[in-house]
């Protein structure tokens, strides 16, 4: 499961220098009452502020903070909800929604929304001069969504063939102003309009909050949104905040210190590290921290190959037998109690038992074995041909392959420096490189890696919403993405069975389908999984209203409700 996204645009304007970082300001309002504000953390920092553009978790932030869709996928209560559209009919075929927008809403520089916006954004998702990601995720079946609009409040969107999930798909469709946007999309300069350097005031957003300021290296500032359409259960407008500070802390020590100390509020990424844990509850127990428990992550860390056909991975690592080697040597249950200190389960694929509905435990296990996984090793070729106590392949090369995984983020690093320990025990050499994350993100779209531990964010918990990565066409179907046609058997019949599981009616026979996707998952490993960690999140006693959820952002997801304690 995982989670896509992208975006860009023109006007380059590099403001003053500040500290360590660049300054780029809007024409932001008097700073409002301090104690309206919270205080966030985010270990990434975007590129360019348009999520059509940039698949990272930076803009995937900033566009939940200041845009909007048509329908929202509540992530509390996993239910569809009205957002922009107030309401919906569906066709007797089921595949044409007729969705009815609300009147008066307007951007957050007062430009009226219209059902024009609407259809911009879909010539936006499906430019092939834009080439966003985002274009993957609402396709059915390959083919894109067809939209039309009767009129300036009304909207249709057509499917071309049966889709389960239904209007699901648009809760992943930010929509964006046409008013600010279609000039350079008709010049072909989009990503100019949007890219970090640009003017902040040239950016219009549906959201709660506009972006202010964007301090490189340093911070994100948001403020209040005057002209947001959503109210609360009592009429109030929302949000309830006044202004949202997302500081930039690629260090996870760093971050764990500055919300300990009450520098900052929340964490944009949720959940904290076991190891921070007996220091944040004996905060929480003086009543400096509050501690929540959302359950079990549905993002958990994994372990990939670069399977591509020029891939440079090892060959041995291309045969199934050494991936599943691999999975055995690995001791998940020493992971979870190592690694995480216990606040961890052991998985064996990309869905984790916190999704209770998704979650297939007849998949492929691989319990501890370190005896069958030299079995499985000695099968694929490998043997310890110069008595040194580490294994060579049928020619004398030894059996070694780097893993690339995010500095600064100590799981990660944990969690490998793990991996190669385990897998020295059976014979085979791990060589750790630890890059940041653009750096990251650059040899892995480029192909130059061999493996990577790392995480990805679930769009949805819906596997035919995350389409992008068990298809083999996907573009983060990360072993080998972007396919033109199935690269391998098992992956063809991986596209079978998720494209019938998509259009089934029945969520019983789409669940019995995707378990079979599962267990050819679970035999090929071409990603393997280890644990899945407990998520708890820690804020400090300002913050309130706080509706916690497993998936990234696990609070900022409902930004707009999120207050200060006492107001």
């Amino acid at each position: 499961m995982v989670k896509p996204i992208k975006i860009g645009a023109i006007a380059i304007g590099l403001g003053a220098l500040l500290l360590s970082g660049v300054l780029w300001r809007g024409n932001a309002t008097a700073p409002p009452d301090p104690e309206r504000a919270l205080v966030a953390s985010l270990r990434s920092e975007p590129t360019v502020y348009n999520r059509y553009l940039d698949g990272s978790a930076a803009a995937d932030l900033i566009s939940l903070l200041t845009n909007a869709t048509l329908v929202r996928v509540n992530r509390s209560t996993d239910a569809i909800e009205p957002a922009l559209a107030e309401r919906w009919a569906l066709s007797p075929d089921g595949l044409t929604y007729t969705l009815s927008l609300r009147h008066d809403v307007r951007f957050s520089d007062g430009a009226p929304f219209t059902a024009a916006d609407v259809l911009f954004t879909a010539r936006v998702l499906f430019d092939t001069r834009v080439d966003s990601p985002l274009a993957s995720t609402l396709r059915v079946d390959g083919k894109p969504l067809t939209f039309a609009a009767p009129d300036d409040f009304t909207v249709t969107v057509s499917l071309p063939s049966a889709f389960a999930p239904g209007l699901r798909l648009l809760d992943n469709m930010p929509i964006l102003p046409r008013h600010k946007l279609e000039e350079a999309l008709n010049a072909g300069s989009l990503r100019e309009k949007a890219r970090v350097g640009s003017t902040l005031d040239e950016l219009a957003g549906l959201g709660p909050f506009k972006l202010v300021e964007h301090v490189a290296g340093q911070r994100l500032v948001f403020i209040r949104n005057p002209y947001y359409w959503r109210k609360d259960d009592h009429g109030r407008p929302l949000p309830y905040l006044d202004r949202l500070t997302v500081a930039i802390l690629p260090d996870q020590n760093t971050e764990a210190v500055r919300l300990g100390a009450g520098e900052i509020d929340l964490m944009s990424n949720g959940d904290i590290r076991p190891d921070d844990y007996a220091t944040f509850k004996r905060l929480s127990d003086e009543g400096r921290l509050k501690l929540m428990d959302a359950g079990i992550g549905l993002d958990p860390n994994f372990l990939w190959f670069n399977l591509t056909p020029q891939g440079k991975v090892a060959p041995w690592l291309r045969d199934r037998r050494a991936r599943q080697a691999i999975s055995f040597a690995v001791d998940r249950q020493v992971m979870a109690d190592t690694v995480y200190l216990g606040a961890a389960v052991p998985i064996y694929g990309p869905v984790s038992p916190g999704n209770k509905v998704w979650f297939s435990p007849s998949a492929p296990q691989y319990p501890h074995d370190a005896s069958r996984a030299r079995e499985l090793l000695a099968a694929a070729g490998l043997s310890d041909r110069d008595s040194d106590g580490m294994l060579e392949d049928a020619v004398g090369r030894p059996a070694r392959f780097s893993v690339m995984t995010q500095k600064g983020n100590t799981l990660r690093e944990r969690g490998a420096a793990m991996i190669q320990e385990h897998l020295r025990l059976i014979g085979i050499s791990v060589d750790i490189v630890a890059l940041d994350v653009r750096t990251l993100q650059t040899r892995w779209m480029s192909g130059d890696y061999e493996s990577i531990y790392m995480g990805a964010q679930a769009s949805a918990t819906d596997p035919a919403l995350n389409a992008d990565f068990w298809l083999s066409s996907g573009p983060f179907h990360f072993w080998n993405p972007g396919q033109r046609v199935p690269a391998t058997e098992w992956e063809a019949r991986m596209d079978a069975m998720m494209r019938r599981q998509a259009a089934a009616s029945a969520l019983e026979e789409r669940q019995q389908l995707f378990a079979g996707v599962q267990q050819i998952m679970g035999e090929e490993l071409p990603a393997i999984y280890f644990v899945a960690p407990r998520v708890t999140i820690a804020v400090s006693p300002r913050v309130s209203n706080a509706a916690p959820v497993q998936q990234a952002p696990q609070l900022l997801w409902s930004a707009d409700t999120l207050t200060v304690s006492g107001r």
